[in-house]
């Protein structure tokens, strides 16, 4: 009906329908929930240093990547597959066992400008939180402490799976990695190169490739 015609002031004025309109469709928040299938993994584990590695890269002179890693290091895990927050770890790496392959590099990378092994003879990562994030990936909340410097970090965990090996050891593998910025633990080092930019990029990635082995003590 044309209400504001020309002829409209002759016919009786009705009402106009409503109009109709169609509900938007509600968001839902689809939850992530664990996998059922790692409940039986819930325990305590130890990396297997023979098996895993613990490392970091970092971008050189802005136009190649220095990979380094830790050979020594200590571990406490807990895995809990029906509740992943209940889940934790502490990790101890001793700052003399860096390795980049290079020698002179790694004296430098013990110096003070870096790791001041002789002074911090140990960096840690204890866990304070832990999330599902999605189908196998969780995302692990903790305190990295380096050089006494205790400052929170996330580290993303994706699980790879589990097996039962030739020698009867249950192990489950998990590939994790966050980047940080290496300046906020005072590892200072700021040469400069003559086009401008760091020498050694502010931001270090660290990884960790983890195969752990269920330990019952």
């Amino acid at each position: 009906m044309n209400l504001f015609g020309r002829n409209s002031f002759q016919r009786r004025a009705q009402p106009s329908p409503a109009p109709v309109t169609t509900a938007a469709p509600v968001a839902r928040a689809t939850a992530v929930l664990p996998d059922p299938e790692l409940a039986d993994l819930s325990g305590e584990w130890l990396i297997d240093p023979a098996h895993s590695r613990i490392g970091f890269s970092v971008r050189h002179a802005m136009v190649t990547t220095v990979r380094g890693a830790f050979t020594e290091y200590e571990s406490r895990l807990y895995f809990d597959g029906r509740d992943p927050a209940r889940s934790r770890a502490d990790l101890v790496l001793y700052t003399a066992s860096v390795d980049t392959g290079v020698e002179q590099r790694d004296a430098h990378l013990l110096g003070r400008q870096f790791l001041d092994s002789a002074t911090y003879p140990r960096m840690t990562f204890t866990s304070t939180a832990v999330r599902l994030a999605g189908e196998g990936v969780y995302i692990m909340t903790g305190d990295l402490t380096i050089k006494d410097t205790a400052r929170p970090v996330d580290l993303e965990l994706t699980y790879i799976g589990h097996v039962t090996d030739a020698f009867g050891d249950e192990r489950v593998g998990f590939d994790g990695t966050t980047t940080i910025n290496r300046s906020d633990w005072g590892l200072s080092y700021d040469a400069r190169l003559a086009q401008g930019g760091s020498m050694v990029s502010e931001k270090v990635r660290l990884q960790f490739d983890i195969a752990a082995i269920r330990t019952t003590t």
